[in-house]
């Protein structure tokens, strides 16, 4: 089995991951990515400092950022832009937008957290204000599970870690969640195209259940333009990534993947290439030339 060399999802602490740009992508090249993409969630921040790295360390970097977007009752479906211009004023001033929706909706669920018993830490939560970073879920039980006035329920009910409480509380038809009004799928890839950039599907199987869901999806999304999508992902089972690869295939479509890394101590995004190909060979050529072009803006070429 050939083990793939590209990883098009990573995060950095511009968002949901643990580590600075520059660490995300050492990481990557001593795990022997040669293409990756540091998609951070509705922000371009660390791109520069990733593209930089990525010359020090021969990898290629693919300019990216995913854009967590709305689509009727699916309530949180990501779409990755990549090959955009990240310096784009127009994407800034849009990401801004989409990053103050989160910001509030993060503010209400805590306020629900506070209504349902629990004490929200507010020092992790102010230093990434402070930070102008964003607030998600992950940061919100975070919040929860550092307050040492929860410790006796939290322990009761079971939650240790970001990963068991936030199934619990902060995912659609539990108590102390609260939906997005936007971007919808259809503005994200707006924004990316207006930006240059190539829009993807990331990781389908994550938000929906069925292949009809998935496949309707796709079909949904392909008609309203998108590019591609994520076909290659480490909790996609083979008969999954077929289905994706078979119907992205018949619509012209990108194929992608990624281990969707968040640092080494993530319950299940810690470690790059974790992504099966299945031996598909994905045609990345789009995003190679992407990646080879920010290079040689910053100053170097890539590898």
């Amino acid at each position: 089995m050939t083990k793939p060399t590209f990883d098009l999802q990573s995060h950095s602490l511009h968002s949901d991951g643990v580590l600075p740009p520059a660490d995300v992508v050492a990481n990557a090249a001593a795990a022997g990515v040669k293409l990756l993409a540091l998609s951070d969630h509705d922000t371009v921040d660390g791109v520069d400092e990733a593209i930089a790295a990525g010359i020090r360390h021969g990898v290629a970097i693919v300019p990216a950022t995913e854009i967590s977007s709305v689509d009727g009752r699916y309530e949180d479906l990501h779409i990755l832009g990549y090959g955009i211009d990240h310096r784009d004023p127009q994407l800034a001033e849009r990401l801004l937008d989409a990053r103050a929706d989160r910001e509030l909706r993060a503010e209400r669920m805590a306020a629900k957290l506070n209504e349902l018993g629990f004490e929200v830490d507010d020092t992790l939560l102010a230093a990434r204000r402070a930070q102008g970073k964003p607030i998600g879920r992950p940061h919100l039980a975070e919040a929860v599970l550092r307050h040492p006035a929860n410790a006796a329920r939290l322990e009761r009910e079971g939650h240790d870690d970001v990963s068991s409480f936030i199934p619990a509380y902060l995912i659609p038809g539990t108590p102390g969640y609260l939906a997005r009004t936007h971007p919808t799928v259809f503005e994200a890839i707006g924004w990316i195209h207006d930006a240059g950039g190539l829009a993807i599907w990331a990781h389908p199987y994550w938000d929906l259940d069925t292949d009809e869901e998935v496949i309707g999806a796709l079909d949904r999304f392909a008609a309203a333009g998108i590019d591609g999508v994520e076909a290659f992902y480490p909790t996609h089972s083979e008969a999954q990534t077929r289905v994706v690869v078979q119907r992205a295939n018949e619509l012209r479509l990108l194929t992608t993947g990624s281990s969707d890394y968040h640092g080494p101590e993530h319950r299940l995004f810690r470690t790059f290439l974790a992504h099966d190909t299945y031996e598909y060979v994905p045609d990345l050529s789009q995003l190679e030339e992407a990646a080879a072009s920010a290079a040689a803006q910053t100053g170097g070429v890539g590898s």
